[in-house]
């Protein structure tokens, strides 16, 4: 549905252009959509909820990796409202006060996002170059003070340029391109200056996630210098493993955002489901694939998660099985695995 000047939405109000061209599918493209976002809540809530529980994990790796999954479900929160609303025919209107606040809350995570996968960065170098002081550097404080910085860095650096599309004037047509709102599409629509915004919103990319994605390309530069300094084999693969799962999150993250900008800033003239495809893959892409990466390379959770099945429970582990030509203990082969 398309909507003009002459339009009966109100002043204060908002059209969701949702997925343009395929409105008779939206029964069938809610149900991963809504699997999507099961997953994203129940992935980001196991792994806080195994960082909570099991005293192993309270360390500095596995607090700033709380961040980063706290980060993802607000994100996740943020969106489903409007996104399974227009999929779910319950509403593709959206007033001009709850597009604002869902524009702060997806920009302020995503600046805090990259500034969580920056101390995470730096938690890795401490560990990898600086071992024996890492426990020094890394202290409880010092960890509460970054979480507060980044916080307030994402919250607050955002909130300038969000305050004035209050005072816009959008005289367009009030369709939004995607199932949310984002602050490039409302400066799209608006008729006053807005050369503030854009101005501002670029020096605060420049200054945030380009300047977080440098000093994390610096620090895994000083890493590989010291993986490849260690003698031993296997001790560089070892150093080498304890990075991976943060290398994958960093380009789960940074990847749609720098699709999404050169979308936003050359891509005009593309096909509307090219916009639509990059924004939604940037807003639920990091935090569906955050869970995932890191149940599956982190050891630690993977262990843990691994006590809660049937398969894992302390009787079979007891079982015995045959490896090698040998009998040893199910619990032994997979400590071993």
């Amino acid at each position: 549905m398309s909507v003009g000047p002459d339009s009966k939405l109100s002043n204060s109000t908002f059209l969701l252009a949702g997925f343009p061209g395929l409105e008779q599918h939206y029964p069938w493209l809610s149900i991963p959509f809504s699997c999507i976002y099961a997953t994203v809540f129940l992935g980001n809530c196991l792994v806080l909820h195994v960082i909570r529980t099991e005293p192993s994990l309270h360390q500095p790796m596995f607090y700033f990796l709380a961040m980063l999954a706290g980060t993802d479900l607000c994100m996740g929160l943020s969106t489903v409202h409007t996104v399974l609303g227009v999929l779910w025919g319950l509403s593709r209107e959206v007033s001009l006060d709850a597009c604002i606040a869902q524009t702060y809350f997806i920009h302020g995570l995503s600046c805090m996002e990259s500034g969580v996968l920056l101390a995470m960065a730096f938690d890795r170098f401490t560990a990898i170059c600086n071992p024996l002081r890492y426990a020094s550097i890394l202290t409880s404080a010092r960890i509460i003070n970054t979480g507060v910085a980044i916080l307030g860095r994402g919250l607050l650096l955002i909130t300038a340029p969000i305050v004035r599309l209050k005072f816009f004037n959008y005289c367009r047509p009030r369709v939004l391109s995607h199932s949310f709102c984002l602050h490039q599409d409302l400066l799209r629509l608006a008729c006053s200056d807005i050369r503030f915004n854009s101005v501002y919103a670029l020096a605060l990319v420049i200054c945030t996630l380009l300047l977080d994605s440098v000093l994390i390309l610096v620090s895994y530069i000083r890493i590989l210098r010291s993986v490849l300094a260690v003698a031993s084999r296997e001790e560089r693969l070892k150093s080498s493993q304890t990075c991976v799962a943060h290398l994958c999150a960093v380009l789960v993250f940074y990847v749609p955002v720098i699709g999404l900008t050169m979308v936003h800033r050359f891509g005009q003239h593309l096909s509307p489901v090219v916009h639509v495809l990059m924004g939604n893959v940037y807003v639920l892409f990091p935090p569906l694939m955050n869970p995932i990466i890191y149940s599956v390379k982190t050891q630690q959770i993977r262990g843990r998660i691994r006590r809660w099945f049937p398969k894992t429970s302390p009787e079979y582990s007891r079982l015995m099985c045959f490896t090698g030509g040998k009998v040893v203990l199910a619990k032994e082969v997979t400590r071993d695995l």
